[in-house]
């Protein structure tokens, strides 16, 4: 709303020049978000049309209803209606509960990946980008992420003049692309070449299901070929070897921060069974995971 706002305005004088927005709800009292701020809608669920964009932000995933049984109904009227519709962090889990990104592949963060592939595991993701937007669907994985897609939304039906004060504002020096690949978690294996960070993205939200190697390299945009020699230069191994380090250190959280059995997380992480896990473990680390819980 701040890109949108100073992208309208002239002088910081928040003015609505060429843009304008509400705050929807099916509800008038104010929304508590998880930090604890109180935030007031302006419009109740008006009529969809009258927007070109309905974005929906998302709150805690462990609230099982999150939005009431009204707001879905407005939602998929609005996107029968051919109104855009756009997730903003657990916001996608919204519209993906309303079946409303079927034909879309959604930019999860990597933080939420792991719960978006359990509770959707037909809708298509990627953990790895900021955003993505279609013709009439959009996804975002959240953060400051969202000036960047303010700024695509800015510069797409304004202007880019429009897109350049706003971010002169908010004290950016350009948007980032939806091709940005996210912070990782864990910059274990270090690597500056964006690509090898969105392989390794993708490695850690894929340690149940090991992804083979040649698709890890379309997802980045190289052949197998070229996906190993970037990290032979980079990392001086290759993207499997690195793969099996990703999904030891994956099971040793688990087994230092969980009471989960050896056979579990020998599943979670892609080992074939207990003991090829206790052996590989035992052989990267130099010691049995048995050791290393009771030490913990």
């Amino acid at each position: 709303m701040d890109t949108l706002r100073l992208a309208s305005d002239s002088l910081d004088k928040s003015g609505r020049a060429y843009a304008d927005w509400e705050v929807l709800a099916n509800v008038r009292n104010p929304i508590v978000s998880s930090c604890g701020v109180e935030v007031t809608p302006t419009s109740r669920l008006t009529d969809p049309t009258s927007f070109s964009y309905i974005v929906v932000v998302g709150g805690l995933l462990k609230v099982m209803e999150p939005v009431d049984a009204a707001t879905f109904d407005y939602l998929k009227q609005a996107n029968e209606a051919r109104v855009a519709l756009i997730g903003i962090c657990t916001g996608t889990f919204i519209l993906a509960e309303a079946g409303l990104l079927r034909a879309h592949r959604t930019c999860v963060s990597w933080l939420h990946f792991a719960e978006f592939q359990r509770r959707f595991p037909h809708q298509q993701a990627r953990p790895d980008r900021l955003f993505h937007l279609d013709r009439r669907i959009g996804s975002c994985a959240g953060g400051s992420s969202v000036a960047d897609l303010a700024a695509a939304i800015v510069r797409r039906h304004i202007n880019a003049r429009a897109e350049r004060n706003a971010l002169n504002f908010l004290q950016i020096d350009k948007a980032r692309p939806s091709s940005h690949v996210q912070a990782s978690r864990s910059p274990l294996y270090g690597g500056s070449d964006q690509r090898i960070k969105a392989a390794l993205i993708f490695m850690e939200s894929y340690t149940e299901d090991a992804v083979p190697i040649s698709q890890l390299a379309a997802e980045v945009g190289l052949s197998r070929r070229q996906l190993e020699r970037l990290f032979q230069a980079e990392l001086k191994s290759s993207p499997a070897l690195v793969y099996r380090k990703v999904r030891l250190e994956r099971a040793k959280r688990l087994v230092v921060e969980t009471r989960a059995p050896m056979l579990e997380i020998a599943i979670e992480t892609g080992f074939e069974n207990a003991s090829h896990f206790s052996r590989s473990f035992r052989e990267h680390f130099g010691y049995a995971p048995s050791t290393l819980r009771l030490a913990a």
